[in-house]
């Protein structure tokens, strides 16, 4: 019985300090999920446009809220533009607002059956916000808060 008790502390001691580093992941927004799965290298657009609005959604159930942009395009009206987790977008030097113009390098998706773009770079006059690399793997991967790789 006793060999029974030591083992489970031993491995509730073991286990405690893994269940806290899950904790403090990416917030869901790392490159296995569906929502990044949606993510086509082959669908790159590019897209110029102001933007009508920031806003914060939450793409899929597990996720933290990311930031998307409506922006209003001369071709197709207005996109939705997936930026990434807000965690990390509000600690980049370039920031967004309505009435900026911008330049967006992203695939092209359909989320909640309308087009949407997930954005692989944002252009703002010489500002470029590079989210993710061509296979669509996010630049957040291993980025902590204070230490911008």
């Amino acid at each position: 019985m006793r060999i029974l008790h030591f083992v489970l502390w031993i491995g509730a001691l073991v286990l405690l300090p893994l269940g806290a580093y899950a904790q403090r992941g990416s917030g869901g927004w790392c490159s296995s999920n569906n929502y990044s799965r949606l993510f086509n290298p082959q669908s790159i657009v590019e897209l110029k446009g102001t933007i009508v609005a920031v806003e914060k959604i939450t793409p899929e159930a597990g996720m933290s809220t990311g930031i998307h942009l409506v922006v209003k395009t001369e071709r197709s009206g207005n996109m939705s533009v997936h930026l990434g987790p807000s965690w990390y977008i509000d600690n980049q030097d370039v920031q967004f607002s309505s009435g900026d113009l911008i330049v967006v390098k992203g695939s092209k998706i359909t989320y909640n059956n309308a087009p949407a773009v997930i954005a692989v770079s944002v252009t703002k006059g010489d500002q470029v916000l590079t989210l993710r690399d061509k296979k669509g793997n996010p630049a957040w991967n291993g980025w902590r808060k204070g230490r911008r790789q």
